[in-house]
């Protein structure tokens, strides 16, 4: 049996962390001003009021508030963050 590991098993057994992305704030939550709402890749989501996005797409808010997801667009979903609750009557 050897005493010395072979050469390649040393650069084994390293992983890079994981992205965790998603949604970190869902529709009516608080979030301060700087909260980030979305992390993602590319454009999934887009900034709509009260929010910015971040070089990485990021979506964070800009004011404190609560966030609301609407659907404003053909497909795209956007997020908006709003100082009071407000109602949507149909």
């Amino acid at each position: 049996m050897a005493h010395k590991k072979a050469q390649w098993t040393t650069n084994n057994g390293r992983d890079s962390q994981s992205q965790r992305l998603w949604v970190k704030v869902f529709g009516w939550q608080p979030v301060k001003a700087g909260g980030i709402i979305i992390r993602q890749k590319w454009n999934k989501y887009w900034a709509w009021e009260n929010t910015q996005t971040g070089k990485d797409f990021t979506i964070f808010s800009t004011i404190e508030g609560k966030v609301s997801f609407e659907q404003k667009r053909r497909v795209r979903f956007d997020g908006s963050v709003y100082k009071d609750i407000y109602v949507n009557v149909k």
